[in-house]
């Protein structure tokens, strides 16, 4: 299993509780796959460096995950198909 940051910016018209549950479904993805979150890190509603999607704001949410490539790949595929996501990234520490 590898180390990875993981950065996401979701909707700023998303009640508290849709934002719990999108970030509870996305962490489950790791732990589903015997990967495990070391950092969690909600920074909140900031303002986005350009217009996304008419947004100017986002909720921005960062990870450190231990991961194995099977969850990142699984997390990549949700992530994209989730609509309330409007960028995210996902980045090997490791540098590979």
């Amino acid at each position: 299993m590898r180390k990875y940051d993981v950065g996401y910016i979701l909707k700023p018209n998303l009640e508290s509780a849709d934002i719990k549950k999108v970030i509870d479904s996305f962490n489950n993805i790791f732990s589903s796959y015997d990967s495990k979150v070391i950092e969690l890190k909600e920074t909140g509603l900031k303002d986005l460096a350009y217009e996304i999607d008419h947004f100017k704001k986002g909720y921005y949410v960062w990870l450190v995950v231990e991961a194995a490539p099977e969850a990142v790949k699984e997390w990549n595929r949700v992530v994209r198909l989730t609509e309330n996501v409007i960028r995210y990234i996902i980045v090997d520490k490791e540098g590979n």
